[in-house]
């Protein structure tokens, strides 16, 4: 059964659908504090959240069989992203759900905020009617700088040209002199934006590089009288700067809907500066925006829980977002070459290095020498390993990782090839999907090879000399073991006999062969669950 912790209230729909499926159950238990979070987590199998709670890195310090946690809208701000990579738990998003009441909502502040509209209502319900107090300014001809193009700064960039607004823009991951048919000119860098806008609204993710970015220096570049809009991360602007700007009119007016914490501080000073308009964060709070994250974020959690899918991923890189039949035989493949490697490379890891060969598996690259590090390293360390965060633990271990695509192989020979370098040796595993979808392993270790990667095996470096096959024939014989299939290969003086058995091989065998000496160099039991399984 696949439990699922509903972490934060949701729309029923989502919560009906979780139920819906066979095989899943849901608890919704929202509210929880810290150390209640703490000690909930591991009974799960996925969590849902929105932005109530927070996922700190003592609610994942033991996170049992806690593999996911899907959060219903854009930002992950709640999420210790490096504490859920570290424990192995993939952290998705729903980047699409609210980009439309976001930048509707960003119009609506830039609206409200020219035209007066909160003090103007409360003039009149205040029995006032001072209309010469309110006069506010046009939208129309005035210059609009967008700092982040994403979905949301695009979508606000559209609509501000319907309102005949000049649109410039500077997002680090654009090139080019414009965008949106040339309707939008793009700006070597913020200062740009900011010494042309009149107008200045954010839609960037808060990162190092945008932490605080509108601050008293960045504020001295723009223009006098200039509007400001945060409907992005309240990190991104330093409050207190903003506050003094607008007490001393160099920025004429501000509206922000996030702040540095939420909700704000009493003695945040942007709740008593002049000409600006506050809002609690509602830039995803229309009906229509709550019900599709939620149903999104449901829809991706279930995907990874129940299909293995993995879409919308913020903490891990290079994963397709979609798998075809071709490419979950060669990450089958890819486990499997792990697995043997964790038997044959044995010792200190210096290096891993994954090569593909052949076009059909270049574009997977990256999430094979993901998986195959991760099967490789798994029986080593009691650390839960996965693409998710295998890379940072082989990191922080020293283990340097490359991976190369040779583009120059045929697509009939289609390929994986992994090294691993010990102190001691280097080891080397080749293998390939055939045309009937089925996983070969055509070389270990320079020894040639067509065998089909499953069951119980055994792998026996042995001398090549006379008398070694009937060594081994007498022991297994002698301890009752079933040989199912054999294959031999040889090089140097040396030989590699795979033995596929019927049952796991049993010590006193094991002890056996390991006796037989100098005949026998090395041997390696090997269990690999079956194809298809």
């Amino acid at each position: 059964m696949i439990r699922i912790l509903a972490a934060d209230p949701l729309a029923e729909e989502g919560l009906n659908k979780i139920k819906a499926m066979p095989g899943v159950e849901v608890d919704e238990k929202p509210g929880q504090n810290e150390d209640q979070l703490a000690a909930l987590v591991g009974n799960y199998d996925g969590m849902i959240i929105r932005s109530g709670v927070k996922i700190t890195a003592k609610v994942l310090a033991n996170p049992g069989k806690l593999r996911v946690i899907a959060r219903a809208g854009v930002g992950v701000d709640n999420v210790d992203l490096a504490a859920a990579t570290k424990a192995g738990i993939l952290v998705m998003n729903t980047p699409d759900a609210n980009t439309l009441s976001t930048a509707e909502q960003t119009m609506a502040l830039m609206l409200a905020m020219s035209r007066h509209v909160p003090a103007a209502d409360a003039h009149v319900r205040a029995k006032e009617w001072k209309r010469n107090r309110f006069v506010g300014v046009q939208l129309a001809g005035k210059t609009l700088g967008i700092i982040g193009l994403g979905r949301v700064g695009r979508a606000v960039a559209q609509r501000a040209l319907a309102f005949d607004m000049r649109v410039v823009a500077y997002d680090p991951f654009y090139s080019g002199q414009s965008t949106l048919d040339g309707q939008v000119t793009l700006c070597g860098s913020r200062d740009d934006v900011f010494a042309q806008a009149d107008y200045i609204t954010l839609h960037t993710k808060l990162s190092d590089d945008t932490k605080q970015m509108i601050n008293r220096d960045s504020i001295a570049k723009m223009k006098s009288g200039v509007r400001i809009i945060n409907s992005s991360r309240g990190g991104v602007i330093n409050e207190a700067d903003l506050a003094q700007a607008l007490i001393t009119g160099k920025v004429a007016g501000a509206a922000v809907d996030v702040y540095s914490t939420e909700p704000p501080a009493p003695d945040n000073p942007l709740l008593t500066a002049p000409n600006i308009v506050l809002t609690p964060h509602l830039g995803a709070s229309t009906e229509e925006a709550q019900l599709a994250v939620t149903l999104d974020a449901v829809d991706a959690l279930l995907d990874y829980l129940v299909n293995d899918k993995i879409r919308w991923a913020v903490n891990v890189a290079g994963l397709p977002a979609e798998l075809t039949e071709t490419d979950k035989a060669y990450l089958d493949l890819a486990r499997r070459i792990g697995a043997i490697l964790s038997h044959v490379g044995t010792g200190i890891i210096e290096s891993v290095q994954v090569t593909t060969h052949g076009e059909k598996t270049a574009p997977l690259l990256g999430t094979l020498q993901k998986q195959i590090l991760a099967d490789m390293l798994n029986p080593h360390f009691t650390a839960r390993l996965n693409v998710i965060n295998v890379d940072a633990f082989a990191k922080e271990r020293g283990i340097q990782v490359e991976r190369t695509s040779d583009l120059s192989a045929s697509a009939v020979t289609d390929s994986v090839t992994v090294r691993v370098k010990t102190r001691e040796t280097t080891h080397e595993v080749n293998g390939q999907i055939f045309l009937d979808g089925q996983p070969r392993i055509m070389s270990i270790d320079g020894y040639s090879m067509n065998l089909v990667p499953e069951g119980e095996m055994l792998l026996i470096f042995n001398n090549d000399e006379p008398g070694v096959i009937g060594l081994v024939g007498t022991i297994f014989g002698n301890q009752k073991i079933n040989i199912a299939d054999m294959m031999l290969s040889r090089r140097k003086g040396t030989a590699l006999m795979v033995l596929k058995l019927d049952a796991p091989m049993s010590p006193a065998a094991l002890r056996a062969l390991e006796s037989s000496k100098p005949q026998i160099i090395r041997v390696l039991p090997v269990t690999l669950p079956a194809i298809g399984s």
